[in-house]
């Protein structure tokens, strides 16, 4: 009997310690998840945009330059004319200004095999080399061709950097501020065009001005070529090219450590490390990858159909007409187009892409409406209908900038999937370049032949067109990974 209560007691001594370790066992387990409910927490919150926003920032001296160089010519060509000694020559004159978009051409054409080949940090620096060299001939030369050369070695540089600073700040940015992000090239190269006509105001009281407007533009580029080494490279081109592991530094520099696992994880789905077969034009022009490059050609095409780019040259025709001068015009449109390219930041992660696309494009088309009655035979003969013309102008500028001009450039990096998307951006760049050459080869005669009326009437169809276009063919990609838009627009291939 004693020995049975002894081995109770036994027992019941046992118990406790028993039921101790079973308690420590659930805490710990508890514990546990918790860790892991806080790691996968880390994981899924939006990475902060501090990080990356650097990077960014370096890139978009590329676009700052594009700009700059569009416009460094503008006030300064007269002097120049008269110092090279094609005063009067307006096919010399022509050629100063469209040999840049001549090589930009050429630029944008290999951009993508550029990008792909040597990656998108040297990409950058390559860009900025010829923008240094052209710019250093052209602050030097002493006659026409040496101002052409220096010309057109500029635009090969332009028509290399954006379509790279395009790819770049898609892959590096955090899906939460890739549209703010993406609305940066267009504020940079607002910047630039605004740099440009400021630096170019005393062009006419001092001697040889317009060459220090070259010399200084070399300065923004060195510090592009610079920069760009401290800067990460894209982790999509890397993976691609089978460096997971540079992937994952690249991953820490730009999102932080707590996000790289999830990041290559989501890289890992679509993008292969062994994928490093060279994509051939005809995949691009026809195939699965035909609607997506159709879809970036055509937003281009009717960009640049929409008449922007004559209503930038051509501006100061209509502000002399209603008594501003010209200087004053090119300073509103510019505090303008920056304005807009400034709210859509804002709006570009909040509305969207598609929203900010169609809505701008719809008040493009009331503005040149505005235009077109304007010129009408009935309100013309009002003194209010120059200003009419100039407010549907300014109208006009500002819907661009909030949604026509910034969201091209970065939704087509967004829909194309990782193994074309550089070689895809290039072929959309050049349909911008070629048509952007004719709007503004044949704008002029088309006003002399047709009359404002029936231009601008055109113009307001092709953007009503484009609304349609937007509304048919364009998704949304708002927050989502660029993973999750390639499938969503090539679910065939999985």
């Amino acid at each position: 009997m004693w020995v049975h209560h002894r081995e109770a007691f036994s027992m019941y001594k046992r118990m406790p310690s028993t039921a101790s370790r079973d308690h420590t066992n659930v805490v710990e387990v508890e514990e546990n998840e918790a860790d892991l409910q806080n790691r996968m927490d880390m994981e899924t919150t939006n990475p902060s945009w501090k990080l990356s926003f650097p990077h960014v920032l370096v890139a978009t001296i590329s676009s700052f330059l594009f700009g700059y160089h569009l416009g460094v010519v503008n006030e300064p060509l007269e002097s120049i004319s008269l110092d090279l000694g094609f005063n009067g020559n307006t096919i010399a004159e022509g050629l100063v200004v469209s040999t840049c978009l001549g090589g930009a051409l050429i630029g944008s054409l290999f951009s993508g095999w550029i990008a792909d080949e040597i990656g998108r940090r040297k990409s950058f620096q390559l860009c900025a080399l010829p923008m240094i060299i052209g710019a250093s001939i052209s602050a030097t030369t002493s006659n026409l061709m040496g101002m052409l050369l220096g010309r057109f070695l500029v635009g090969t540089g332009m028509g290399l950097g954006p379509p790279v600073a395009a790819l770049y700040v898609t892959e590096v940015s955090p899906p939460s501020v890739r549209g703010t992000y993406g609305a940066f090239i267009q504020i940079a190269t607002c910047l630039g065009i605004m740099g440009a006509l400021v630096i170019g105001i005393p062009v006419k009281e001092i001697v040889g001005w317009w060459r220090i407007c070259f010399w200084v533009s070399t300065i923004p580029a060195a510090i592009l070529a610079l920069a760009m080494f401290f800067c990460a490279e894209s982790p999509h081109w890397l993976y691609k090219r089978g460096r997971s592991a540079d992937a994952e530094v690249a991953f820490e520099k730009l999102l932080g450590a707590s996000h790289v696992k999830s990041s290559m994880a989501e890289l890992s789905k679509l993008d292969r490390g062994d994928d490093t077969d060279s994509v051939k034009l005809g995949e691009l022009l026809y195939g699965r990858h035909f609607r997506v490059v159709f879809i970036g050609s055509t937003l281009f095409a009717l960009q640049q159909l929409s008449g922007i780019n004559a209503v930038f040259y051509f501006s100061s025709t209509v502000f002399k007409s209603a008594g501003v001068p010209s200087g004053v015009a090119n300073i509103f449109i510019g505090i303008v187009n920056l304005s807009g390219s400034v709210v859509a930041m804002v709006l570009m992660d909040k509305l969207g892409r598609k929203m900010l696309l169609q809505w701008s494009f719809f008040g493009m088309a009331v503005s040149m409406g505005l235009q077109v009655a304007a010129s009408s035979s009935y309100i013309s003969q009002h003194s209010g209908a120059l200003y009419l013309s100039v407010g549907g102008m300014l109208l006009f500028v500002l819907t661009f900038a909030l949604g026509a001009g910034p969201v091209p450039g970065l939704l087509l990096p967004e829909i194309f999937s990782s193994r074309i998307r550089a070689k895809a951006m290039a072929v959309c760049m050049s349909v911008h370049w070629v048509v952007n050459f004719f709007v503004g080869l044949l704008f002029l005669r088309l006003l002399e032949q047709l009359g404002p009326g029936l231009l601008y009437s055109m113009c307001a169809t092709f953007c009503l067109m484009a609304v349609v276009f937007v509304k048919r063919n364009v998704m949304e990609t708002k927050g989502k990974s660029l993973q999750e838009i390639e499938i969503a627009l090539l679910p065939q291939e999985y």
